[in-house]
């Protein structure tokens, strides 16, 4: 039994983003990963709530652009990144590649017909949602702000099934409801640059 427990631990602990192990310099990048992307995550979900008339191609633009800058930020986190182990610099790389293609497929398709960019914008973004909040649960770990980013990944998750369980009920909404997503997210992860690896203990 305890060998089952130690195994469990070992299989998800090769995907938490430790602050001690990344060290310095990599707290600093997963903080302006964080950062950067809350940031533009809160300014483009503001924009959509201050305009929630603007069209869909607009819409589904300003959710692609953010995906695409999501996608690049956990591309190079886990790239470039120090202190990863291999297994959460793979899984960083699949997902992020994940998400920037999500992003990309959504601004491909802006001239499109309207009900096709709607439903390839609603099916997108949930599934980016959803794999966005995966990767916020297993990053988690054991870190001070470990809440947050368990937080931040179920209401992601929970907010792409939502979408792709009534994507009607979304199209119809889908400007205010990614406004309003967008911002808490960004909120979330703002909060997030500023707690991850607060009190690790760490080589100058």
């Amino acid at each position: 039994m305890a060998r089952n427990d130690t195994i469990t631990a070992v299989s998800v602990d090769v995907f938490e983003l430790d602050p001690e192990a990344l060290g310095k310099n990599g707290i600093n990048a997963v903080r302006a990963a964080f950062g950067l992307v809350g940031i533009l995550a809160v300014a483009l979900g503001i924009t959509l709530l201050v305009w929630p008339d603007k069209t869909i191609a607009v819409v589904a633009g300003i959710a692609g652009i953010y995906f695409i800058f999501a996608g690049i930020a956990r591309l190079a986190l886990s790239i470039f990144s120090s202190g990863l182990s291999a297994g959460h610099r793979i899984l960083g790389i699949v997902l992020g590649l994940i998400v920037l293609l999500a992003g990309i497929v959504m601004l491909r398709n802006i001239h499109a017909a309207a009900a096709v960019l709607l439903l390839i914008a609603v099916i997108a973004l949930g599934f980016a949602w959803i794999v966005d909040g995966i990767m916020a649960i297993v990053e988690s770990g054991k870190s001070s702000s470990r809440g947050l980013g368990i937080t931040f990944g179920i209401f992601s998750i929970v907010a792409g099934i939502a979408v792709l369980v009534w994507p009607a009920f979304v199209a119809l909404s889908f400007a205010i409801l990614v406004g309003i997503t967008l911002t808490i997210l960004g909120v979330v992860g703002i909060v997030r640059a500023f707690t991850f690896g607060k009190d690790a203990k760490v080589a100058a």
